[in-house]
């Protein structure tokens, strides 16, 4: 098993305690490169729950992303920032503090896996992405142009 690197999980909690989806980044995985934008994990399940709610034949699959599901990354998320606000306060605080529910997963939306010069697809997808698997990063996103 690989060891995440400590800056990468860092910036995927900063992701998560802002609330935010502006992040861009591009990552490498077992070869494939994907760029885009990182999402807070209860956000990135709320829509891809919207998405297969829209669904004919996949409408069932809903729930499993769903309002539980954002409920469980959520409390988790609270709990995450709980333990670091604990451990500040005991002196034993800073980015080397306790990593027990540190994120494990990039969450990307807006998102495309980028293949010679085309980006995959092109209006973009939601991928998740083990933090442990990335073996190259770098912020922000790539963008093809034509000419």
């Amino acid at each position: 098993m690989t060891k995440p690197d400590d800056l990468l999980v860092d910036v995927a909690a900063t992701v998560e305690s802002q609330r935010s989806n502006q992040m861009s980044l591009t990552v490498v995985v077992n070869g494939a490169v994907i760029t885009g934008r990182l999402a807070p994990e209860a956000v990135w399940r709320e829509r891809v729950a919207e998405v297969l709610r829209d669904s004919d034949r996949l409408g069932a699959f809903a729930g499993v992303f769903g309002d539980a599901a954002a409920t469980r990354a959520e409390a988790e998320a609270e709990a995450e920032t709980d333990t670091e606000t604990e451990t500040e306060t005991d002196g034993a605080g800073g980015s080397g503090g306790s990593r027990g529910s540190a994120p494990s997963h990039l969450h990307f939306h807006v998102a495309r896996i980028l293949q010679g010069t085309v980006g995959i697809p092109e209006t973009g997808g939601m991928y998740r992405v083990a933090i442990e698997d990335v073996s190259a990063w770098t912020v922000g996103d790539f963008s093809y142009t034509d000419g």
